[in-house]
């Protein structure tokens, strides 16, 4: 990728900005290579500019250019030399973080019992083929974790043997394999019709308004099921990083064979987690975005989950969500509040009355400009961790 920067300098015959001569930008250029990255001035840049251009102008556009998401979202790094290593510097980007970069990602994914960050044996490559064989151990808790041919088990019970921990029936129900089969094949469809859910390619189109300020970042696909939404975040190369997560084993089994049978889909930089939305196996702020698609009722604790999310996302990092909220003839229902809380008890699922409820749990959990846009029954929230 090649970048073409445009300075101006200020005109103090007319009051306007004329553009800088390629020699002055030369000169700009070779007096940055020789700043010091920690300390940095502008002002011995600017009097290399006969034009006059004032330091005040002058900081204002590298501070613009700081800000600017333009710069974070490059996927290539520019051509090595001391002026671009400084211009890196000055807008914030280490190059000895850029060196690493190819191993960055694998200081995402953290000890769900610690968060410590997991070692990985050897250097795999982030895919669905080679990152489910691998073994990664926290250097803390002594604790292993390894996958299968499908995904990796970062559960806190990955491992055992005899001990099997009870979970409510809205978990169990997705983990059994015919559910998962048919989820893809009528069951997600049937949203539609009694939901009002727009559909998956729908609904994807309406939330990449919300993840707009971190495209090419990492993205985590919550509650993943089948991976609609996993394949679809893949395919649009908005993203550097696509994590398809579930509790569910069969559903993770259903997600890997659509993968495999998609075409035009690359396994690079896209990996299958089991995971616990309650106990989330990465490090703290290392996450772009999350979203959850038709899943928040499912969860044992949502609580739990809506904290763990506000852990792992970036400052500016992005949460969308959708569910179904029971509202309007529905609230005619005699005794629906009890019915509600029953029916939790009994089954671990959750049924939302209103968007306010849904407002208030981001609200208290840390999460700020939260909006909803409704379909029927069909309710899509957005949140973000603030900057």
């Amino acid at each position: 990728m090649t970048v073409m920067c445009l300075l101006w300098t200020e005109d103090s015959r007319t009051g306007g900005y004329d553009s800088v001569s390629s020699k002055g930008i030369h000169v700009m250029s070779t007096e940055m290579s020789t700043m010091a990255a920690g300390n940095l001035s502008l002002a011995p840049v600017a009097t290399q500019f006969n034009s006059g251009m004032s330091n005040r102008f002058l900081d204002k556009l590298l501070s613009f250019m700081v800000n600017s998401p333009l710069y974070r979202n490059f996927d290539a790094k520019l051509s090595a030399s001391p002026a671009i290593a400084t211009l890196e510097a000055m807008l914030g980007t280490d190059s000895n973080e850029q060196e690493a970069n190819p191993n960055q990602k694998k200081h995402v994914l953290a000890c769900p019992i610690c968060y410590d960050t997991l070692i990985w044996n050897g250097d795999p490559v982030f895919s669905v083929d080679s990152t489910p064989r691998s073994i990664l151990k926290c250097s803390i808790c002594k604790k292993s974790y390894s996958g299968n041919e499908t995904h990796l088990d970062l559960t806190v019970a990955s491992g055992t043997k005899k001990y099997g921990e009870y979970k409510p029936a809205s978990s169990e129900l997705f983990r059994l394999p015919i559910v998962s089969f048919l989820y893809e094949r009528g069951w997600r469809q049937g949203f539609s019709i009694w939901g009002g859910y727009p559909g998956p390619q729908k609904e994807f189109e309406m939330m990449k308004d919300y993840l707009n300020p971190v495209i090419g970042g990492s993205i985590i696909d919550a509650s993943c099921g089948s991976g609609m939404f996993s394949r679809l975040f893949k395919k649009s190369g908005l993203f550097s990083l696509v994590v398809a997560l579930d509790y569910s084993e069969s559903m993770l089994k259903q997600c890997y064979d659509f993968i495999k049978q998609e075409e035009n889909i690359s396994n690079e930089n896209l990996i299958l987690v089991r995971a616990d939305i309650a106990r989330l196996p990465f490090a703290s702020s290392s996450i772009d975005a999350v979203h959850a698609g038709a899943a928040l009722h499912c969860w044992p604790s949502l609580t739990a989950g809506i904290a763990e999310i506000n852990r792992i996302l970036r400052p500016g990092g992005v949460f969308v969500a959708t569910t179904y909220i029971v509202d309007g003839p529905y609230s005619f229902i005699p005794f629906l509040s009890l019915i509600r809380e029953t029916l939790s008890q009994v089954t671990g699922s959750r049924i939302f009355l209103s968007e306010s409820e849904l407002k208030d749990l981001c609200k208290t959990y840390g999460l700020v400009d939260i909006t909803c846009v409704r379909n029927r029954q069909f309710v899509m929230i957005s949140a973000r961790k603030p900057a």
